[in-house]
């Protein structure tokens, strides 16, 4: 188990109490399987509970988690704003599911802070949480929000109200969030969790093959020609990364989810450590970063590409051309390096 404010579950728990109320979750851009697992499962548990509950994303989650139960009733502001913006403006509580800023929402951030009366609550295991929600669980101790998420539930209720259901939706989030318990936070609490899920009935090796074994040719295709042309090596900090432009992703017919877990690659190779991935769209450049051990990505990524993260794994945006954000990137490692970091 984690360290959870009792204090905090007190207020919820009150929030929660006082009969039916109408909550929206928000999951973040590009939504992760641990967005999704957490939003779900912790959905489930409340509509259990007599509360009308609206999932809520900025845009469309990948296509390999299209099977999870209950994720066609998610809402997507992206393609369907308006009745988004209504649900959120007749939310009497909005949650934050793992994110802990507002502009990880783009466009849908305006439309959350124009409700000033619902209550804000956060549930999110990153770094540096701002003080502008009414409750808060942030935990960086947790290696999920869907393990988060299941903490939380279990104080406030008790394991029994945790379902097949969701046992799988919060399993789907903290297997993926460890890419598949292989790093950050990996606790005895966080095993004693997944064999409880078991107990609930989930079945492992559907789920790892539903995730990890449904991708498209063009991304097995996409992933060949990242590793074998564009992954670089910045000597001698042992460093690597790869840039995707918005022609080389049309060329391999991409699909939202088909990068996600590339930049982890380089990262198996002896030495390494650090990896990078630029990838391009019409706005601006997106950065991810990966790191082994003591190397901080989370500062990294705050001090060089405005973002931010966790130690290990950390994200940042470049408004800058491809060939700046390289030459930013190059000049960034080496005084990153230089120094004690």
């Amino acid at each position: 188990m984690i360290t959870i404010d009792q204090g905090e579950i007190a207020k919820l728990a009150s929030l929660l109490g006082d009969g039916a109320r109408r909550i929206v979750l928000v999951g973040h851009t590009n939504p992760d399987g641990d967005a999704i697992g957490a939003m779900l499962g912790w959905g489930e548990v409340l509509s259990a509970r007599g509360h009308a509950v609206t999932c809520v994303v900025p845009n469309r989650y990948p296509s390999f988690l299209d099977w999870m139960e209950g994720i066609g009733q998610i809402m997507i502001f992206k393609e369907n704003p308006d009745p988004v913006a209504e649900a959120i403006a007749g939310a009497e509580a909005i949650f934050s599911i793992d994110f802990n800023q507002v502009n990880r929402l783009e466009a849908l951030g305006e439309v959350i802070v124009s409700n000033t009366s619902a209550v804000k609550v956060l549930i999110d295991h990153h770094l540096d949480p701002p003080i502008t929600f009414d409750i808060i669980f942030s935990s960086t101790e947790s290696s999920s929000t869907s393990y988060l998420v299941y903490n939380i539930v279990s104080r406030l209720y008790g394991l029994e109200v945790i379902t097949r259901r969701v046992a799988e939706a919060l399993y789907v989030g903290m297997m993926t969030d460890t890419g598949n318990f292989s790093f950050g936070n990996l606790t005895a609490g966080l095993f004693r969790a997944v064999a409880d899920m078991v107990d609930r009935g989930i079945n492992i090796p559907s789920i790892n093959n539903r995730v990890y074994n449904s991708y498209s040719e063009g991304r097995m295709r996409l992933l060949g020609y990242v590793l074998g042309t564009k992954m670089k090596i910045i000597e001698p900090w042992q460093v690597a990364y790869i840039t995707l432009d918005e022609e080389e992703l049309r060329r391999f017919d991409f699909q939202m989810g088909d990068t996600e877990g590339f930049v982890n690659y380089p990262l198996t190779i002896k030495g390494m450590q650090m990896s990078a991935m630029f990838i391009e769209n019409r706005r601006f450049i997106r950065v991810s970063l990966r790191s082994r051990g003591s190397v901080d990505v989370n500062i990294f990524a705050r001090r060089y590409f405005d973002g931010g993260g966790h130690r290990n794994a950390a994200g940042g945006k470049s408004y800058d051309t491809m060939e700046q954000t390289v030459e930013r990137f190059h000049k960034a490692v080496a005084e990153f390096f230089a120094t004690d970091q």
